[in-house]
């Protein structure tokens, strides 16, 4: 691990996905580039373009004719943003990686303070939010609940309110590589590969410029995605729900035999009935989203498809 007296005898690599992003992108530039100046320390910056269809890619190539040390991989259409992060990684060459989103919400001026912690020899730096500014109570409520399910019934111990801002060594980044899952949940991926690992902390800033590019379809599938990658909990869950549904049976039992005329003779059975159907449902339910990741991994498709390098 790099020795902190000898700060810029390394090389880091910034990978930053970027999807519709025309109205900040310069200044994504603009700041990434003033903190890499300001460390003194040899990098590149790798944008992936992941399918944008504003001026995204073109305002990148206009900035990279003025910065060698910029590199633009242009992916042939959306493949998420998870898989764009995949595809910078696969391509950077630094001692050590941040990856960091194009918004502007979290902010390169705590890049030093990941650096620092590599240095004094962590493999991975999460970079936790303390404060989320420009979210409204209710996104920050399901934002706070869904780590801590997650935290609770996964086989890994995830940290909460870490999105995929971080810093991660090179071997760590090789590991990574190796890691081609579907589904891909680098959050916890990069807490899954082990070594030692630690937290920073820091405000989130309001987006930059646009509109947030994660709806709330992607993000039940990113949801869906740690969930079934890092816990078998969904597939245990339909062992606890059938022994619910038999306790409630015996109750409705006891009910008929103790206050037999106390309600209509059809319809505990009518509610029997309702229940075990809705349970068997959801459990087919959970299995078939199980099988569907499976044939994905059959299939073997390419996680991105890169159009063009700059």
């Amino acid at each position: 691990m790099q020795d902190p007296s000898t700060s810029a005898s390394f090389k880091l690599s910034i990978v930053i996905p970027m999807y519709n992003e025309e109205q900040g992108a310069r200044e994504c530039v603009r700041r990434v580039k003033a903190v890499l100046n300001s460390m003194g320390c040899d990098h590149e910056i790798i944008f992936v373009n992941d399918g944008s269809v504003d001026k995204t890619l073109e305002y990148l190539i206009d900035e990279k004719s003025r910065d060698e040390k910029l590199r633009i991989v242009d992916l042939s259409r959306n493949f998420g943003h998870q898989a764009a992060i995949t595809a910078g990684l696969d391509r950077a060459t630094g001692d050590c990686v941040i990856v960091i989103d194009g918004d502007l919400q979290d902010p390169p001026e705590v890049f030093p303070r990941l650096v620092e912690k590599w240095q004094e020899g962590y493999d991975v730096v999460h970079a936790r939010r303390i404060k989320r500014k420009g979210m409204s109570f209710l996104a920050h409520l399901r934002a706070k609940v869904y780590y801590r399910i997650m935290r609770a019934i996964s086989e890994i111990d995830i940290p909460v309110d870490v999105g995929d801002f971080r810093l991660i060594s090179k071997r760590v980044c090789d590991n990574l590589r190796q890691l081609r899952e579907k589904h891909r949940y680098i959050r916890g991926l990069a807490t899954w590969v082990g070594y030692k690992q630690t937290i920073i902390e820091y405000d989130r800033e309001e987006r930059f410029a646009g509109v947030p590019q994660y709806t709330f379809a992607k993000l039940v599938h990113l949801s869906m995605a740690g969930l079934t990658g890092f816990s078998k909990f969904p597939l245990r869950l339909g062992v606890l729900l059938g022994a619910f549904c038999f306790a409630l049976c015996l109750i409705f039992a006891s009910i008929l035999m103790l206050w037999p005329a106390a309600t209509a003779s059809w319809t505990p059975a009518v509610i029997a009935i309702l229940f075990v159907g809705a349970l068997q449902l959801v459990c087919l339910g959970i299995i078939g989203e199980y099988l569907a990741l499976g044939l994905e991994h059959h299939r073997n498709r390419p996680l991105y498809i890169v159009q063009e390098e700059y």
